[in-house]
């Protein structure tokens, strides 16, 4: 009698498992869609703002050479002028 109650007890829990294994696996396909919309979404706006981040990238770029092109022109006319730099 003793030995048969571990067993009495595994074979419940494992049924226990299981049954919470299969009610996992039941998903509710409105979810799932709603899901994959969100996801969709998601992956938009982030594409979104890749394309915002290489727009502003370009935009510093061209900012940069003009500073550089002003620098250098500041440059030469103080050279021009004997302004010390």
């Amino acid at each position: 009698m003793l030995t048969t109650l571990p067993f009495a007890l595994a074979l419940r829990r494992v049924g226990m498992a299981a049954t919470l294994v299969t009610l996992a696996a039941c998903r509710n396909p409105q979810a799932d869609a709603y899901l994959a919309e969100q996801i969709r979404q998601i992956a938009e706006e982030l594409n979104a703002s890749r394309q915002q981040e290489a727009q502003m990238q370009s935009e510093l770029d061209s900012l940069r050479g003009v500073v550089a092109r002003q620098d250098t022109l500041l440059t030469k006319l103080a050279g021009m002028a004997g302004v010390p730099r």
